[in-house]
């Protein structure tokens, strides 16, 4: 037997054209002449007859709720009917006790899109194909991500700047979503895509970029900085109509931010520095460019190798993006930007200094000199100090250094390594707890002039030999300098036939060599030479 009607047709139209007659395939079948007849006459069954909808408890109330869904339709858009609403008011207004909320819930999801419909006010969700031409439109976005950041879970902001055309977007992580990150994230797309759109580039109402909305309208009134960084760039802004729908206006870059985070940034990635994050996301803008959208036939490289010579030129002169302020340095010799707080070298206590805040770091100027630069704080109300900024002062008073925050902030960043706090602790016990402070201070001095890695090692060496003071750290990490640098990157002295060369004994042996405990030297003899003077007028 057929295993469904229409394999039934089939069979019977089969075996009518080979001239068996109707009462004949009747009795084959097992089905009557008017099936047959449907049969002979259509290929197709016939569609199912929908059965009549069976009579619910909510019938009666049907005509209430759609009057109500209609007069939504004129009712401010904060102020109309939800569900519940209408359920409580068929409670109350029409006693309907024998209807529950999920009937009404069903009824209301389907219904209310039937009256709008009726009503001609359209289909809500409508998406309306576009083409865009090569070279002419972008749209740009931040969308918010989660770093682990030196161990730490932090929110960050993923900037795109994404091509309508062939869909290349170039991406960057910054701390913040700022006007700083905003200008920064432009400039490097644009330098990575090597050109200005020449059309529109689509944005939404962020504050860094609009500073009122007018009306329901498109016109804004833009932040000053971000006018004057559009006519640099020769860029020609859209800006997108408030929330959601304004959202739906530029959906490449949203659906781009959200596949780039989903492919790219699942699970966490864990860094140690933003700079080090942005380097693997060039790598991935790179590899990006192999992968085709949908069903378009060629890839993202393909397209944007042929958009790329209708971008419009860069500009030849750079645009400033770092905001300057000028702060005055206080007692603790910090600066305040940004509700956090910075130091500063002690001796600019007092003084105005300029700082320019940029997306990920903060440079302090003092006049045309750079005196500071600091990694760009997340959070408010914190503090980022570095040690050097305070030895002038802690080296007139060493007991502030046990306790000092700039001290706990080196340790944390590894800057004042267990190596450190050895040589401190032997320096106390051999000179006392001030001497000892202020050998270690003068030893921290050292790393303005000699690499923090070989001032480790010197640190290491003059510990083993029992040599605790600042001199003997320099001469170690000279050596080790030395040593890492090479043969051939010494300078050597001039080959003479006379000159014997004297190697330098291994640092091994030099470690195993019993601590020199001869007084030092001492000029005092020829103290007494100053004493002889010449007089004035020789003896006749």
């Amino acid at each position: 037997m057929p295993k469904s009607k229409v394999d039934l047709y089939a069979a019977i139209r089969r075996d009518a054209r080979t001239g068996m007659s109707t009462r004949a395939l009747m009795r084959k079948y097992g089905v009557g002449f008017n099936t047959v007849q449907r049969a002979l006459n259509s290929a197709l069954p016939e569609p199912r007859k929908k059965m009549r909808p069976r009579a619910t408890r909510l019938d009666p109330y049907k005509p209430v709720i759609d009057a109500i869904l209609k007069a939504d339709l004129t009712a401010p858009r904060k102020q109309r009917h939800t569900v519940k609403r209408i359920y409580d008011r068929l409670l109350d207004e029409h006693d309907a006790v024998d209807v529950s909320y999920q009937m009404v819930r069903a009824y209301v999801a389907a219904r209310r899109e039937e009256i709008r419909l009726q009503a001609g006010k359209g289909v809500v969700e409508a998406f309306v194909p576009q083409t865009h031409r090569p070279g002419a439109e972008a749209e740009v976005d931040f969308g918010d991500v989660t770093v682990r950041l030196a161990g730490e879970l932090v929110t960050c902001y993923l900037f795109a700047f994404r091509l309508s055309y062939s869909g290349k977007a170039v991406h960057r992580i910054f701390a913040s979503a700022g006007q700083e990150a905003f200008f920064e994230g432009h400039v490097h797309a644009l330098n990575v895509l090597g050109g200005v759109p020449t059309g529109k580039v689509r944005y939404d109402n962020l504050r860094a970029a609009v500073a009122q909305v007018l009306g329901l309208s498109r016109r804004r009134v833009e932040a000053e900085r971000w006018t004057a960084f559009r006519s640099h760039y020769g860029i020609d802004a859209l800006y997108c109509q408030p929330g959601i729908r304004g959202a739906h206006e530029k959906g490449g870059v949203e659906g781009q931010i959200g596949w780039f985070r989903r492919n790219h940034l699942v699970p966490v990635p864990e860094v140690d520095t933003l700079a080090e994050l942005n380097a693997m996301i060039d790598r991935w803008d790179q590899e990006d460019d192999a992968r085709r959208i949908r069903s378009r036939p060629r890839t993202i490289g393909e397209y944007f190798a042929a958009e790329q010579p209708l971008l419009a030129p860069l500009p030849e002169e750079p645009f400033e993006t770092g905001r300057l302020s000028t702060p005055r340095v206080d007692r603790y010799s910090q600066i305040c930007v940004r509700m956090n707080r910075y130091s500063v070298p002690v001796r600019l206590i007092g003084r105005t200094v300029r700082v320019m805040l940029h997306a990920s770091e903060l440079v302090v100027y003092d006049g045309r000199e750079e005196v500071a630069r600091h990694e760009r704080l997340i959070a408010r109300n914190g503090s980022r100090l570095e040690l050097d900024h305070y030895l002038e002062a802690l080296i007139r008073k060493p007991g502030a250094l046990p306790g000092a925050t700039a001290l706990d902030q080196a340790r944390a960043a590894g800057r004042f390594t267990p190596m450190h706090d050895a040589w401190w602790e032997a320096a106390v016990k051999a000179h006392g707890e001030r001497d000892g402070t202020r050998a270690l201070i003068e030893v921290l001095l050292l790393s303005r002039h000699l690499p923090h890695e070989h001032l480790v090692t010197g640190l290491a060496a003059a510990l083993k030999t029992g040599a605790l003071t600042a001199d003997a750290v320099a001469l170690e990490a000279r050596k080790a300098a030395d040593v890492d640098a090479g043969p051939e990157e010494l300078p050597q002295p001039p080959s003479t036939t006379s000159q014997t060369a004297i190697a330098p004994l291994p640092a091994a042996v030099r470690a195993n060599l019993p601590p020199d405990k001869r007084p030092l030297p001492s000029v005092a003899p020829y103290d007494q030479l100053l004493r002889l003077r010449r007089p004035d007028h020789p003896t006749p």
